[in-house]
């Protein structure tokens, strides 16, 4: 007959192999999670403004790969910011989000844009097909109603031109809704905007209009706060 002691030895013994499918089991719980929050997950296409290239998302991209974004999932449109919106660079825009849809078999893609970018990717949504194809677009300080500083160099440039207040491009955007069909619609502005006059140009009817307070027109690109909020607006 066993001993009280050898009982308890023998039941210590066991405890590992009891554990084991527990713990097996909760790791296993535990990958399934990350991956259908994965798999729940839009890429993320990023364009720019004028005058500026992919690189200036160096800080959002680095937020977002923090927060479990893949560099699979991120992706930067880059263009030739001298055209024109609505007849060049918004069916640009358009062939490379079906590019990235290919290559990642997601059925929506989230647009983020700054300045310039916010106008190219809002036509594409409104004309070029991407109500469907759109899910979540930020805009980050963009002209959306125009901006009187374009004047400055519309003479020669024609996105200095789509830019400016009462442009074809701006009409055509902000005419009838604003933010149309089932696209989750954000922007971010700041009071201290040296290059989007006036400042309440950003926001738009329909839209999540988030204040970031005194910041220069460059700045919502590393500013934590931004960050957070269009990482916020990207999960909801």
């Amino acid at each position: 007959m066993l001993t009280t002691r050898q009982r308890l030895l023998a039941l210590l013994a066991l405890c590992p192999a009891l554990l084991a499918p527990a713990a097996a089991h909760a790791a296993d719980r535990g990958t399934v999670a990350a991956s259908e929050q994965a798999a729940s997950r839009n890429p993320v296409v990023f364009v720019h403004g004028y005058n500026a290239d992919p690189g200036v998302w160096g800080a959002l991209r680095g937020d977002l790969r923090a927060a479990g974004y893949a560099d699979s999932e991120l992706f930067s449109f880059g263009y030739d910011t001298h055209q024109s919106v609505n007849e060049v660079l918004s069916g640009r825009l358009a062939a490379y989000v079906e590019d990235v849809r290919r290559q990642t078999g997601a059925a929506k893609v989230d647009v983020v844009a700054h300045s310039f970018g916010s106008l190219v990717s809002r036509w594409y949504v409104k004309f070029g097909g991407g109500g469907a194809t759109v899910d979540h677009w930020v805009s980050l300080a963009g002209p959306n109603r125009g901006t009187s500083t374009a004047w400055a160099c519309a003479l020669w440039d024609q996105a200095c031109r789509d830019m400016t207040p009462g442009s074809y491009v701006v009409r055509n955007l902000n005419g009838g809704d604003e933010t149309p069909g089932a696209v989750k619609y954000a922007t971010f502005w700041s009071n201290c905007d040296e290059v989007v006059n006036p400042d309440d140009s950003v926001p738009l009817t329909g839209a999540a209009n988030t204040p970031v307070g005194c910041l220069k027109h460059n700045d919502l690109l590393g500013d934590d706060g931004t960050s957070a909020g269009v990482r916020a607006f990207l999960a909801s």
